[in-house]
């Protein structure tokens, strides 16, 4: 993968509202630029929504952003105990002069985003509680739909010093599509349960705090940003909503964690970044990454993926016949198959499932893995012969 080549933009060709709300002499979603290459794996230098607005409309499969939280903390500074000073957020980036200027930057690179974003793209916002249900409510205004909010509890939070409210141990991230009719988003419902002990993965994740060597830090030693987040946190974000190859783009790159786990990925990336410091600092960081085997990247089949079987073409293909006795596991039932795919029990007549629930007195019923025939003295599970016929058609297809 090619490395992160960092594109300037022109500060004197921009005249934007700034971060703290105060007025310029041009709208700031004034016309948008002539369409240009999509910049694969590139640091976009300058103001996040100008350089959304010259990316090609409906060109990302994803959006992971982390946009200033508006902390609101003023020049208060914010002690220990032992009277030594929290390195807390106060840069100038996540100053705003309102909630309502907040409110129309948040608009603003939202609708930035929704542009660029392909019909089946989703995104991913990440916030605080000083900022995410603002974020969500202009979400919906815009017209996205939220499938999810995740609460990230952090394995490791800074403890409440004053001692006067909950200690905040957690974040929660928004995943929304582009509009209520997005049916076709990308979702591996089937990896993250199987990498979570075949249980459904929930929407709080256990995550810890960005530490240790994964912690970029300056000559000084101090943290090259405020607001770093654990690579974790996106590999499991990507994992779940993209593929190896998928563009996503981050609007507020910062020190490039997000194209630092796409690369690892497999995925391709966009990054929008408005102070130089962070960006050099990413573009660093992005070429120590080597990118995992093409192996290691395939995404496993998913049983709605697989092509869809009918019971009657098992029949067709002569792997049973008519006449042919089936039983469940256990020897309790039997049913005999019926030259049109369904089974017979005597006092009834269906499919393979609709016989099955009911030889049972249940509801319903997987009639691939319930019924079975003997084969040498053997019972063979049905299900045996639909994979055998879909084996033939993936070699078809």
């Amino acid at each position: 993968m090619a490395s992160p080549r960092t594109v300037v933009a022109d500060a004197a060709a921009r005249k934007l509202v700034s971060r703290t709300g105060r007025a310029s002499s041009a709208p700031r979603l004034g016309l948008v630029p002539a369409v240009q290459r999509l910049p694969l794996d590139e640091i976009l230098v300058g103001d996040c929504i100008e350089a959304m607005n010259r990316l090609p409309a409906s060109s990302v499969d994803c959006v992971f952003a982390d946009p200033p939280y508006n902390l609101q903390l003023g020049d208060a500074s914010l002690m220990r105990p032992d009277q030594s000073r929290v390195d807390a957020v106060d840069d100038d980036w996540d100053k705003f002069a309102s909630f309502a200027s907040y409110d129309s930057f948040t608009r603003d690179w939202l609708t930035a985003c929704r542009r660029v974003m392909k019909p089946n793209a989703t995104l991913w916002v990440i916030g605080s509680y000083h900022n995410i249900f603002r974020v969500g409510s202009a979400l919906q205004d815009l017209g996205f739909w939220i499938l999810n909010d995740i609460v990230w509890r952090k394995a490791n939070p800074m403890p409440n010093f004053r001692g006067k409210r909950f200690t905040n141990a957690h974040e929660t991230l928004i995943w929304a599509s582009r509009s209520a009719e997005s049916k076709g988003y990308t979702f591996h419902y089937d990896a993250l349960k199987g990498g979570n002990e075949d249980l459904q993965m929930r929407s709080d994740w256990f995550i810890p705090l960005c530490t240790g060597d994964e912690r970029l830090k300056g000559a000084d030693g101090n943290k090259v940003h405020p607001t770093q987040k654990p690579e974790a946190l996106l590999a499991r974000t990507l994992l779940s909503a993209t593929n190896p190859g998928d563009v996503v783009l981050d609007p507020f790159f910062g020190t490039g964690t997000t194209g630092a786990v796409a690369k690892l990925l497999g995925r391709r990336f966009i990054g929008c970044e408005r102070e130089e410091v962070y960006a050099e600092a990413a573009r660093r960081r992005i070429d120590a990454v080597v990118p995992l085997s093409r192996a290691a990247l395939l995404v496993a089949p998913t049983k709605r993926a697989e092509p869809r079987v009918p019971f009657l073409s098992v029949v067709e293909a002569g792997h049973l016949k008519a006449g042919d006795v089936l039983t469940d596991e256990r020897r309790r039932f039997k049913a005999t198959v019926r030259p049109d795919g369904q089974l017979d029990v005597g006092v009834a007549i269906g499919s393979i499932h609709k016989v099955g629930a009911l030889v049972q007195g249940l509801p319903a019923c997987n009639g691939w893995t319930f019924w079975h025939a003997e084969r040498a003295g053997k019972l063979v599970v049905i299900d045996t012969y639909r994979a055998k016929l879909r084996a033939v058609m993936g070699a078809a297809g």
